[in-house]
Order: structure tokens, then sequence, then C-alpha cells
């Protein structure tokens, strides 16, 4: 009986460990909230090269829209100056958050939605993030936006 107790035990402290590492630490889970709202600030005050500090900077950064994978930090970056080439179609952005997980010990991946507010017509969508930890800090390496 003995031998039973210690084994129910041991795969309880098992499975709670496991389970414990599938969630993504309070201090990281922080750390991407904050460089989100950090995108939503500069967003807001029409800064482009500010909001470009959220993603990875190399030429395997992906980016989906509507016209398919786009790769690498400056296309994206020239892209949004493309689309949005001013406050008035920048507008005021809002983002929700509606799934962030762990993926890896460095990695993460968060689902939400966005919304602009416009003079020009409101638009909004949802979007898809992979997060990884670079040197320190948590960045969009891949972004998946419609």
């Amino acid at each position: 009986m003995k031998r039973i107790w210690i084994s129910c035990l041991v795969l309880l402290v098992c499975g709670i460990n496991l389970q414990a590492q599938d969630v993504l630490k309070a201090k990281d889970k922080a750390a991407i909230m904050k460089a989100l709202q950090d995108q939503q600030k500069a967003w807001n005050q029409a800064d482009i090269p500010t909001f470009m500090e959220g993603y990875w900077k190399s030429d395997s950064l992906v980016f989906v829209g509507a016209s398919g994978p786009q790769y690498g930090w400056q296309t994206t970056h020239d892209n949004y100056f493309v689309r949005y080439p001013n406050k008035t179609a920048m507008g005021q952005l809002e983002f929700s958050v509606l799934r962030l997980e762990k993926l890896g010990s460095k990695s993460a991946f968060m689902i939400g939605k966005w919304y602009l507010t416009r003079d020009i017509g409101d638009v909004g969508g949802h979007f898809t993030l992979v997060w990884k930890k670079i040197d320190g800090r948590w960045l969009i390496v891949s972004d998946h936006t419609s």
C-alpha cells in the first residue's frame, strides 16, 4: 500500500511540474504585454519607427497579410509607411489580446484583435503573433494580420 501512495505522489509531482513548464512565466508575459503596449502607444503618436522596435530586425521576420507572406524587417517597415502614410490613415490603434501562451522556453504565441478608429473610416481585424526572446528582449518574429 505504501508503494501505491509513493507512486501516486510521484505522478502528482511530475504532473504539476509538467503543467508549470507549459505556463508562460509572469515576468515574460508582462514583458510581452509591455512590448505590445509600447507598439500601440507609438502607433497612436504616428511613430512607425518606434512601432517597428517591437519586431525582430532580421530578413527572416515574416509578415503575412492580404497579399501573402512578406519577408524582412525593412520590407515590413516600408509597407507600413506605404499603407499608413500619415496620422489620418493611422488613426488610433487599440489591441485586445485574446490568447497568450508559451511555445517554448524563449517563444510565445498570441492571438488578438486590432482596431483603428479613424476619421476616414474605422477598420479592424485579428492578428496572430509569434514572439521570441532574443538578446533578452521579446520581439515579434512572425505576424499574421487580417
